[in-house]
């Protein structure tokens, strides 16, 4: 039996109800003709956090076991899952420390903040695991994993439930993987209701983790990553694992340039700013992948946390 179940993720949306957005759904026509498909992008750029990562977040501390409900929540995290940790604990009233290891994106460290939590800075990311166990000993705190968590599992999958009940007919779902909690909430929702829909996860060449972890049926570890989508850096977990090895249809892999591209694509055609790691779920269709071609595709689209201030100090 899997951990999580589509009963799971429906009962994640009624608690999500009212807290998170109910985010839009983007159609472009010259989208359809730049990848020779019917495209629809579920636009969690638009979300809490300006990611789908609070879904997630919330939902996790929501579900806490009441022996758990008073301590103060810890996690790992450079990037989205610290804002949808800060901003869902300053929500539920709890007490949020967030390791994170340099480099610090500015953006994000100053949203983080405003959610009032406490920031914990270390210079790698060996030392953030020792500064969690530490944190969780001092403050006998509890861990919220950033993906190998059911309970954050079954809070991912509400945007696949969403997109669903919006556009039923889906004949292909694309979204990025980092350690594969999204794409394990959407696989178990889009399966559950309708097994015939064909799932990729869509990788950088420069973290190729994901795809070699599901060949050998082990993680493996990303130890060097290189590449500009921060949030795809980290390995797979024993709880996604098993999920992604049993739904996915398969792998696409992308270049930096590509990356880079679906930005620029976005931005200028679609009007909308996208993360590194969101363009890596478009780059496939921008190049015209021959699974995509004639069919109706969802992109997930994960996140739009850019820091433009560099753009607008060149206007000044």
């Amino acid at each position: 039996m899997e951990p999580v179940s589509l009963p799971d993720i429906q009962k994640a949306a009624e608690r999500l109800g009212g807290v998170a957005h109910t985010t839009p759904v983007l159609t472009s026509r010259q989208l359809d003709e730049a990848s020779c498909a019917r495209v629809f992008l579920k636009c969690e750029n638009f979300q809490r956090v300006g990611a789908f990562k609070f879904r997630g977040a919330y939902h996790a501390i929501l579900t806490l076991e009441p022996a758990e409900q008073a301590k103060p929540v810890v996690t790992i995290s450079s990037g989205n899952h610290a804002q949808g940790v800060a901003l869902a604990c300053q929500l539920l009233g709890r007490q949020a420390h967030i390791v994170i290891a340099q480099p610090v994106n500015p953006l994000k460290r100053q949203a983080v903040l405003g959610y009032h939590a406490t920031i914990h800075e270390v210079p790698d990311t060996g030392q953030a695991e020792v500064k969690l166990c530490d944190l969780l000993e001092q403050l006998n705190g509890v861990h919220i994993h950033a993906f190998n968590d059911p309970r954050l599992i079954a809070g991912q999958g509400t945007a696949m439930l969403e997109f669903q009940a919006s556009i039923p007919d889906l004949d292909v779902v694309l979204a990025p993987i980092g350690g594969g909690g999204l794409l394990s909430g959407t696989c178990i929702a889009a399966h559950g209701t309708n097994p015939s829909i064909r799932i990729y996860a869509c990788e950088p060449t420069g973290a190729l983790d994901a795809i070699q972890s599901v060949r050998k049926n082990r993680i493996v570890p990303m130890t060097n990553p290189r590449t500009i989508a921060e949030g795809l850096r980290t390995s797979l977990g024993d709880v996604t694992l098993p999920i992604l090895r049993k739904h996915l249809a398969g792998f696409f892999t992308v270049e930096e340039d590509e990356i880079v591209s679906a930005m620029r694509f976005a931005f200028d055609r679609l009007k909308i700013v996208i993360e590194p790691s969101s363009a890596v779920a478009l780059a496939p269709l921008l190049r015209r992948e021959q699974a995509l071609i004639g069919k109706r595709v969802g992109v997930i689209v994960t996140g739009g946390n850019v820091d433009l201030s560099s753009f607008f100090e060149k206007l000044l």
